[in-house]
């Protein structure tokens, strides 16, 4: 997915839209789709609650996605709504070219070779027929919850959120190898989000752009994740308990 600049018409990939929000301060939100989830007969309702939201951008995947509509469900969000799909994938089975970009998740706060590189060679062939746009991400997992969907699919645990500093040399090794963007994660369903004080300090000693999501559960919720420094918060297993979450 391109838009173009009003003062160049250079074309600008959604990873530039990104940047740019943060340098201007702009807080950017995403509604994660699980395509495991999804309500084929209130699709409709669906699409419609996610127009009248205030998010930026729709990811689709899980941890684990077992239904092969991916691409029916990307192609029916794209027909009805404006806002970038990007993919947020679990495995290679996961890549669809009908979405704009693809989070290329390294699970950095793991030692799952899996999650680290494995995958990864797995659907490098698979992407580069796609030609989507890819934004390598360190994804890190944080909490005392290891009951996670997350955790039990990566068979890692996560990070101690007390043990501050490691998470963010964690953040920093991720950014030192590439990394164009930083995950912070709670996991699917989590039973409390990504404490304020580990958000603030990734934020501060890292460049890249900082996405919070996991164990979000209301407004409050997401203006904390904000007020600490993320620059993507993503709601997930709140809006599809509640498709008028965004009417509290």
């Amino acid at each position: 997915m391109l838009w173009k600049t009003k003062k160049t018409n250079k074309p600008v990939t959604l990873y530039q839209q990104i940047t740019q929000a943060k340098s201007e301060n702009k807080a950017l939100l995403a509604i994660l789709l699980d395509p495991d989830k999804i309500v084929w007969e209130t699709i409709g309702l669906l699409v419609s609650k996610i127009n009248a939201s205030p998010a930026n951008y729709i990811f689709v995947g899980g941890s684990l996605v077992l239904t092969t509509k991916t691409d029916e469900l990307i192609a029916r969000l794209k027909q009805d709504c404006n806002l970038p799909v990007i993919l947020f994938p679990g495995n290679p089975s996961q890549v669809s070219g009908k979405a704009d970009a693809i989070l290329f998740l390294s699970l950095i706060s793991g030692r799952n070779p899996d999650f680290l590189i494995g995958h990864h060679v797995e659907a490098a062939p698979l992407i580069k027929k796609t030609g989507l746009e890819v934004i390598p991400t360190g994804y890190i997992l944080i909490g005392n919850d290891n009951t996670t969907a997350v955790s039990t699919v990566s068979k890692t645990q996560p990070l101690p959120e007390d043990d501050i500093d490691y998470i963010v040399h964690t953040a920093q090794a991720g950014e030192m190898l590439g990394k164009k963007l930083i995950y912070l994660e709670a996991g699917s369903g989590a039973k409390s989000q990504v404490a304020e004080a580990v958000i603030k300090r990734v934020s501060e000693n890292v460049q890249v752009p900082v996405i919070v999501g996991g164990g979000i559960r209301d407004k409050r919720g997401i203006l904390r994740a904000y007020h600490a420094g993320a620059d993507l918060v993503v709601i997930g297993t709140a809006f599809e308990e509640d498709l008028n979450f965004f009417n509290q």
